[in-house]
């Protein structure tokens, strides 16, 4: 089958698309058929090393570890494994196999079904590849970090991107005020997904018009943590989910800090892989209450193309890769 590998750390340049074995179940596991993929900035940091604890949380200190790449899936299952109890081939599946041993920028892929869901019923095959990572994401941080509750006032910034378009309609769905930061040419798209208000980062400071916020979720761009500090109501709370690596540095190293001084809360999160969230995401998109905002598809031929677009951070909402 084709996949595409890498050996070092690098530029897209250092993608490759080669013939490899054809991966077997095992037995917990599924084996997909991969009609399309998505890009993430965690495939990114994969691919370019630009954190260095990518390298020290598994990545490979000298060279990555795992040659191929791809988290999110959608698919058809070709077979299974004996104890996989949900699924059966032929059923359309969608997932985050990000953790996996192997990368679903590939012809076929295996994963366990905890890691997969049966694929919306008004969703494409690309729509559905777009989801996982990024609605969990987005869904995690809001929910469980942010502890988003009806009526809040909530900053989303850098909310035309993968993660900040599904975090704007998430937060609407939970009945939130949304404010949108986003670029001037993204202001329309922020506000036909949902957002009530909308800032143009390129124009104004959202950290010093006054204004404060019960949630600031930073999917993007770059404040110096006081700056979002400053920005929150009395008992606000900020959660950094993407962005600029000081971002990602100062939310990680300073915001449990901060967060001991007084009654606001700051800091990091990673999104934790789960069955029942992208149930709850499939629900949601099944009721159309939230959408796949895509901005590009490439076919598998050109994915270092597609990797070079991301890499230049003005994607409005998904790049897709389609088999």
């Amino acid at each position: 089958m084709k996949a595409i590998v890498r050996t070092k750390y690098g530029s897209p340049d250092v993608l490759q698309l080669i013939d490899v074995e054809k991966p077997a179940p095992q037995d917990n596991e599924v084996l997909i058929q991969v009609r399309a993929a998505s890009l993430n900035a965690y495939d990114w940091h994969l691919l370019t090393a630009d954190i260095f604890p990518v390298r020290l949380m598994g990545g490979g200190l000298l060279k990555p570890k795992k040659k191929s790449l791809g988290a999110d899936v959608a698919g058809r299952v070709e077979a299974v494994g004996r104890d996989v109890a949900q699924l059966r081939p032929g059923d359309e599946v969608c997932g985050d196999i990000g953790g996996t041993d192997n990368g679903s920028l590939a012809e076929y892929a295996c994963a366990r079904e905890s890691l997969l869901v049966v694929k919306p019923t008004n969703l494409s095959f690309e729509e559905a590849a777009a989801v996982p990572m990024a609605g969990l994401t987005a869904l995690q941080a809001l929910r469980d970090h942010g502890r988003i509750q009806p009526g809040q006032k909530v900053l989303i910034n850098g909310a035309s991107g993968g993660v900040g378009t599904f975090a704007v309609q998430i937060a609407k769905s939970f009945g939130a005020q949304v404010t949108a930061v986003c670029s001037t040419g993204k202001m329309d798209l922020v506000r036909s997904i949902g957002a009530d208000q909308a800032i143009d980062y390129t124009k104004e400071d959202f950290t010093k018009k006054g204004l404060h916020y019960d949630l600031i979720l930073a999917a993007n761009g770059y404040h110096p943590l006081l700056d979002y500090r400053r920005a929150l109501s009395p008992n606000g709370i900020c959660v950094v989910v993407g962005g600029s690596v000081a971002q990602l540095a100062q939310a990680l190293l300073l915001g449990p800090l901060i967060s001991r001084t007084g009654s606001r809360k700051m800091g990091a999160m990673v999104a934790k892989i789960n069955q029942r969230d992208l149930v709850f995401l499939k629900e949601l998109l099944e009721a159309g209450k939230i959408k796949p905002v895509m901005d590009r598809r490439y076919p598998f031929s050109e994915v270092r193309e597609a990797f070079r677009y991301f890499g230049e951070g003005h994607a409005r909402g998904k790049v897709v890769i389609t088999m």
